[in-house]
């Protein structure tokens, strides 16, 4: 029989998600069988990817934005609670998922209760400093007193000067054994036809993910080119809807997303580390809007404007002109880089 291994990437967003597609996929070919663990929008969407595998419904985060970006920090304080609440009940769970569907390893990605110490357990996160503003020190910590539970942490970035993540995947001491594995994508960089003269890729919780798309659609409706616009919004049927300049989904597929992103010139989206890693791979010029009051993502907007790779603003400050200056920074670059999968699965072939 195959190894079964666990993969449960955390309900927040789709980044989360999407980037453990390529690790899926890996496990399949190196004679694995994946077993695909979450909730919401995320399960939805790796069972669309994987129709055929095991898929499990994990206790929800049920994480939301605030509406003022300034409370997002206050709104996950007060959240905490039931953050923990659904840790403690998705620990719980684990323990009879290994039993039942006899499970010989297990990959997390920021699940922070998805561990067990009968089987190799490991943790995926690209923060090993996890920024909070003034309680930077703290929250890092806390992350680390729940990362020592596994037995290694994946950073998908690379240990060296030329990296995606900066100082959240790097840090001068760490009390877990870490891997850098290389940036993840399941995308390929491919020279298709040019058909869009901008993109638009959402995604990310509510109230911002609506917010951000109303915002949108009202300053690019005079936007002279093609545009393409992906909502993000994972639903049973794909929808499409054409108006003037605009083709608008509700979402896409990984095959059709990878296709229509490299038709497309210039890329609008969030500043999620999954996605700068996504546009990376595909060697694309974009321009970054951070999610009100998410330090992760404002640091990693600002880093590369300053770094003149990628242009970025202020979610309440983004007009059409903005887009003017897309073409004095050099856009996001693919590093030269394999993931090792077969190195890095040894874990699990223990007897």
């Amino acid at each position: 029989m195959k190894k079964r291994i666990l993969v449960a990437p955390l309900n927040w967003g789709l980044g989360h998600a999407t980037r453990c597609i390529p690790i899926i996929k890996a496990l399949i070919e190196n004679n694995f069988e994946p077993v695909i663990a979450s909730d919401g929008v995320a399960l939805s969407l790796l069972k669309k990817e994987f129709p055929n595998l095991n898929h499990i419904e994990l206790p929800a985060y049920n994480v939301t934005y605030a509406r003022n970006g300034k409370f997002f920090k206050l709104k996950l304080l007060k959240d905490s609670p039931r953050l923990l609440q659904a840790i403690y009940n998705e620990k719980k769970a684990i323990a009879g998922i290994i039993d039942k569907y006899g499970i010989s390893g297990i990959i997390s990605d920021n699940r922070l209760g998805v561990y067990h110490k009968s089987v190799p357990s490991v943790f995926i996160t690209h923060q090993l400093k996890v920024l909070s503003g003034t309680t930077t020190w703290l929250s890092t910590k806390m992350h680390e007193k729940f990362i020592k539970n596994f037995v290694e942490c994946w950073v998908p970035d690379t240990n060296n000067s030329l990296n995606l993540s900066g100082k959240l995947g790097h840090v001068d001491t760490f009390g877990i054994p870490t891997k850098y594995i290389g940036p993840l994508s399941r995308f390929e960089n491919k020279p298709l036809p040019h058909r869009y003269d901008l993109m638009v890729l959402l995604s990310g919780p509510e109230p911002q993910r609506t917010l951000l798309e109303d915002k949108l659609i009202t300053e690019l409706k005079h936007y002279k080119g093609d545009v393409v616009f992906v909502k993000g919004i994972i639903q049973p049927e794909q929808t499409v809807e054409r108006c003037n300049n605009f083709t608008i989904y509700n979402f896409m597929t990984s095959q059709m997303l990878e296709q229509t992103i490299n038709e497309s010139t210039m890329v609008i989206s969030r500043s999620g580390y999954t996605t700068l890693m996504d546009l990376a791979k595909l060697n694309k010029k974009a321009f970054f809007i951070p999610t009100p009051g998410q330090f992760e993502q404002e640091y990693l907007a600002t880093r590369l404007s300053e770094q003149t790779i990628v242009p970025s603003c202020k979610q309440d400050q983004f007009t059409l002109s903005k887009l003017d200056i897309i073409d004095q920074y050099n856009g996001l670059s693919a590093f030269d880089f394999e993931v090792d999968f077969k190195k890095l699965f040894y874990l699990f072939e223990g007897e």
